[in-house]
């Protein structure tokens, strides 16, 4: 039989059902946050690009510690469960909040647990198939969590449409709710997934000071390839903004709340049907040529969003789901294909890290871009960006692929 014509291991088959269920509880907070804050809770969109910034800096920094720990293989499956679990917690602080700023502290607890998560999680996929199907099997998770998100973007847009044309706090609430209700089915899930043994070569548990620096040591060792790659993925970072000012832009447009849902699960339609596709190709055409066209298909969406209202929004949502199915799972055998075998959960955190820390300035800069000078000008700030970003991609990185991993 051949490999492509395998079956996924099974602990790819589980982590893909527990980022299902986490994503109908997340996506079904998502689409409707940004109205629920900015018309709800009263707050600007300079405090929306706060939270949503702030919140991707918590899932970074837990993303950098969780993926130091994430070299430890009988770490992981713990972290997977922490960081399933303390969404149920944050999701139902953010249902009860009655200002933005204790709305704030639900989400950043949410964001806690992605963090502590998401690089263990993808260490587990990256070791469980064999290097040719790595594009494939991160496809196949990215295809799973996406489908999740299509569904729990859908109850979100049923729940609005039950209390009509404008929601009242209490319809937002209840759907809050239910997401916060919804996250238990990742956790009850993941009690399925098998700790991993301690390996020979594990090195044995050490202080806070040995840790810290073995993980300086770690990430000294990442290697010239690796650097050279995030390098380039830092300067896509910038262009990229929250989805929420895509969601609010829609909804400043004139879309009902219910329809600006519907708009996002369009999105997530297209991502997760084409997520398993763009990482086979990945696997047969490289990592940097399908990041290169996700790029700029990033770049001609934002531009679109600029320049067109109404029901041209459909099409634009749709095509950008195209780009995170170019980009998501992609990006990620990228970066796992640019180390050694033993410093994936270091290399996964660094990225994760210094991603957060970028989308922290690019969310606050739209957000004041948006105040300052029009609802579309951090949409033509961001396809400038991603522009040179995609050329960037698709004339130099084939040279990065040459360098000898660390």
């Amino acid at each position: 039989m051949s490999s492509r014509a395998k079956k996924l291991p099974r602990s790819i088959i589980l982590l893909g059902w527990v980022s299902f269920f986490s994503d109908v509880s997340s996506e079904m907070t998502y689409p409707i946050l940004p109205m629920y804050i900015v018309s709800v809770l009263g707050a600007s969109t300079v405090a929306l690009g706060v939270i949503e910034g702030m919140s991707q800096v918590v899932i970074s920094v837990m993303a950098a510690v969780s993926g130091f720990a994430s070299n430890r293989a009988s770490a992981r499956v713990s972290l997977v469960r922490l960081g399933y679990g303390l969404p149920i917690l944050g999701k139902t602080l953010i249902a009860v909040a009655w200002t933005w700023h204790l709305l704030f502290l639900g989400r950043l607890i949410d964001r806690f647990g992605k963090g502590v998560r998401g690089t263990p999680r993808d260490v587990m996929i990256a070791d469980a198939v064999d290097p040719a199907r790595r594009g494939e099997a991160f496809g196949f998770h990215r295809a799973m969590d996406t489908a999740g998100a299509c569904v729990g973007v859908l109850l979100a847009a049923l729940v609005l449409w039950w209390f009509g044309d404008s929601p009242t706090a209490a319809g937002f609430r209840i759907a809050l709710f239910a997401a916060a209700g919804l996250a238990a089915g990742s956790l009850i899930v993941s009690l399925w997934l098998r700790e991993e043994p301690a390996r020979a070569d594990e090195a044995p548990r050490r202080s806070l000071w040995e840790s810290t620096v073995a993980f300086g040591s770690s990430v000294r060792g990442l290697g010239r390839r690796y650097w050279l790659t995030l390098g380039v993925m830092a300067v896509f970072s910038f262009a990229n903004s929250s989805d929420t000012f895509l969601l609010l832009k829609a909804s400043k447009e004139g879309i009902a709340p219910e329809k600006v849902v519907l708009l996002y699960a369009l999105y997530n339609i297209s991502y997760a049907a084409l997520s398993l596709p763009a990482g086979r190709l990945s696997d047969r055409l490289g990592r940097w040529p399908v990041v290169g066209i996700g790029w700029l298909v990033y770049a001609a969406v934002y531009a679109c969003v600029a320049l067109f209202s109404g029901p041209a929004l459909w099409p634009i949502f749709f095509v950008y789901g195209c780009y995170m199915a170019l980009t998501d799972g992609v990006s990620r055998a990228l970066v796992v294909d640019s180390v050694a075998d033993e410093r994936r959960g270091t290399a996964l955190g660094v990225l994760y890290l210094f991603l957060g820390l970028s989308a922290l300035t690019s969310n606050l800069v739209a957000g004041a871009v948006w105040d300052s000078f029009g609802s579309d000008a951090p949409f033509w700030l961001g396809s400038g960006v991603a522009l040179v970003a995609g050329i960037i991609a698709l004339s130099l990185c084939s040279r990065i692929d040459r360098l000898q991993r660390a």
